[in-house]
């Protein structure tokens, strides 16, 4: 191991608990140990993935959030007695790992509480509200501090949480506290003074405007969290550890409006500085063991899940700012680097270094950073794609499918990630030779899944490189984890040593030695159809050779791509515009708020004009002509135009007994979609 990784590798503690190192697993939704929808019960598959990770030298395991009542069901978790006694065994094998486990407690979510669009007709009508309480109480599951509006669904009043159900469930979080120290497990966090779940709407200014006990001044914003932790420590002992979730400031402008990194000029509606340093040390003061922290709320949702837009380290300033005003342990957690974070550690900024994510796309990467293989860490970029793809847009409210609500924490780039044994590699019965026509990322992903598997892969490519469209798709600055996935891709088909014909163009499928063809072959530009669009750009040709824009340049299509691009030229000192024929800007199941509120945040800060819900009707040497929903036509001075309207499939041939397709050849989609399809080919080979 370098050296300069050393201190993530020291010993420290947790009040009287020692964790071996320094590195924390911090919490996910999705992978709790008492599951996520379902009723509670002991998770086996979220068992497996922490068992894992405790067994390639993760020092401290929080799961994540087990809800102290059933989101389905209402059934309180201390009555679930039959999880708890098949916690204890479990608990007796993983601290032979020489691993700590704390399990995360949660109060609820409010006004955070991700409303599927499946649901929100029934959400808005009372009587089907009152209908489906027995099964899903969503007044209970969206109450908040007070009536306050729904992240999610646009018209929706969250209503205000009851006195007597405050002291119901600090009852609850004591007596499940109990039942977790009996079970072995090394200590609890509390969800959460954070992020905008419903512990945190409580102490924030505008999201409690209660007149009781629990609202108005500081000490009684504070009072929920303060008397949870207190009620634990008597029923568990002061020696019981008790970490909090805890977001530093708020970065929050108002509702649905985050703050970016570095905007100086906007009014704190949330927990500012100054305020944090007296709560923090507050809720030391109070009974709490650590503060596991970072910034922001659901409003401001790219501090706590930060994409590949926002800075590394983003948020390791404001906690090692806190850390003077605590005595206990502080973990930072927030695009983590591993080297910047043992640095830290050595100075004594921050405690521990919390990572999330990246545990979802690869496991084992501790145990290779140990063994200087950092090539070899599949590197998690940021997307949200697999483990949190909770999109929102105007008119809609969480853009995702059941089956991925019921399922998050899965990885877009690596479908074992708690899959409960789905995707467990088996050999191939017969092996077989597989030519794969496109070296894109599908066309790498099946090869190297096949491979794994027995068979003899061989990859025609008819450029000169691999990697495909997200080679240019990795170009503008602030891909740096995309371009290092390319790399990852590049060592396993050298490591597995896959055969690889370049400049090689088929044509003729009968041509092929194979037994089996997978066609990989990607997708082609959707062309507009509007004078003058010979004049445009596709978003590839832009990506290949940035300098082929120009200072004002108009992007057509406000999709993921063109927002991306748009961005990519600002951060270039040019003058962007946008027009979409949307209602809004990235408005695309599966793509998750946190990535796409920052982009459309930035938009807003920097005044990147946007024409929503307008059609292109021609473009001239200088100007595209465009007109809105209004009717009325507007002038566009470009002197270069973009086109990002979207991609139509280009598979070489067609899926037959054995000819396969995958990635955008088949359909386009994302990251994800490529990847899960090439391993459901590659598994069935």
């Amino acid at each position: 191991m370098k050296k300069v990784y050393e201190p993530l590798f020291t010993p420290w503690k947790i009040g009287n608990c020692e964790i071996k190192n320094r590195i924390v697993l911090c919490p996910m939704g999705g992978t709790s140990l008492f599951g996520w929808m379902e009723p509670h019960h002991f998770d086996k598959d979220a068992a497996d993935f922490f068992m894992d990770l405790a067994k390639h030298d993760v020092g401290l395991i929080i799961p994540g959030i087990a809800p102290i009542r059933n989101m389905i069901g209402n059934r309180w978790l201390y009555k679930a007695k039959g999880a708890f006694k098949k916690l204890k065994p479990y608990m007796e094998e993983l601290h032979k790992t020489g691993a700590k486990l704390f399990v995360q407690l949660t109060a609820g979510f409010g006004r955070s509480f991700t409303i599927p669009n499946s649901m929100a007709g029934i959400v808005k009508h009372k009587f089907m509200r009152g209908l489906l309480k027995p099964i899903i109480d969503i007044d209970r599951l969206c109450a908040s501090p007070s009536e306050l509006p729904s992240r999610w669904l646009e018209g929706f009043k969250c209503r205000q949480f009851t006195v007597k159900e405050i002291k119901k469930s600090i009852k609850a979080f004591a007596k499940i506290s109990k039942m977790l120290k009996e079970a072995g497990v090394d200590g609890v966090e509390i969800h959460a003074v954070h992020e905008g779940y419903l512990l945190d709407q409580f102490t924030m200014p505008y999201t409690n405007h209660r007149k009781d006990e629990y609202g108005g001044s500081f000490e009684n914003r504070y009072r929920y969290p303060v008397e949870i932790v207190k009620a634990i420590k008597a029923e568990c002992g002061k020696d019981f550890p008790v970490s909090l979730r805890y977001s530093v400031v708020s970065k929050t402008k108002g509702f649905g409006q985050g703050a970016l990194p570095g905007e100086k000029d906007y009014v704190e509606v949330g927990r500012t500085m100054q305020e944090s340093e007296k709560a923090a040390k507050y809720l030391q003061d109070a009974g709490y063991d650590m503060l596991n922290c970072d910034n922001g709320t659901y409003d401001a949702w790219y501090w706590p899940h930060p994409p590949e837009y926002m800075p590394q380290n983003c948020n390791l300033e404001d906690v090692a700012h806190i850390k003077k005003f605590v005595d206990i342990p502080v973990v930072c957690a927030g695009r983590m680097e591993a080297d910047v974070a043992a640095k830290s550690i050595k100075s004594g900024n921050i405690d521990a270094m919390g990572v999330a994510r990246q545990f979802l796309t690869d496991p084992h990467w501790v145990t290779k950073l140990e063994e200087d293989r950092l090539e070899d860490i599949m590197p998690c970029i940021c997307c949200h794609n697999g483990c949190f793809p909770m999109a929102h847009y105007k008119g809609v409210a969480c853009d995702v499918p059941m089956q991925d609500s019921a399922h998050m924490a899965r990885c877009a780039l690596n479908p074992q990630t708690m899959d409960n044994g789905k995707h467990d590699l088996k050999p191939a019965k017969k092996s077989k030779k597989i030519a794969i026509i496109g070296g894109g990322i599908g066309g790498m992903e099946v090869a190297r899944v096949a491979t794994i598997r027995g068979h003899k892969a061989t990859i025609y490519e008819k450029s000169n490189h691999l990697g495909g469209v997200f080679v240019p798709a990795s170009a503008p600055s602030f891909k740096e984890k995309d371009k290092q996935l390319i790399a990852w891709y590049l060592r396993q088909m050298e490591q597995l040593k896959i055969d690889i014909k370049l400049n090689t163009e088929i044509t003729d499928l009968k041509a092929l030695d194979a037994d089996e063809i997978v066609i990989a072959t990607g997708s082609s530009a959707r062309k507009l159809k509007v004078e003058g669009s010979e004049r445009c750009l596709d978003a590839i040709d832009y990506l290949l050779d940035n300098s082929k824009a120009k200072e004002n340049v108009v992007i057509i299509g406000g999709g993921l791509t063109g927002c991306e691009i748009a961005y990519d030229l600002f951060l270039q000192g040019k003058k962007p515009v946008i027009v979409e024929a949307k209602n809004d800007l990235m408005a695309t199941a599966g793509l998750c708020l946190a990535n796409s509120s920052y982009l459309r945040d930035y938009f807003k800060l920097k005044k990147v004009p946007v024409y929503l819900e307008s059609a292109v009707t021609k473009i001239t040497p200088d100007s595209v002509i465009v007109k809105d929903k209004n009717g009325e036509t507007h002038t566009l001075k470009a002197d270069t135009v973009i086109t990002a309207i979207g991609y139509n499939p280009a598979p070489l041939s067609k899926e037959s007994k054995h000819v396969h397709v995958v990635g955008d050849a088949l359909k386009v989609g994302n990251l994800r979609t490529v990847i899960w399809r090439a391993w459901d080919v590659a598994e069935k080979l």
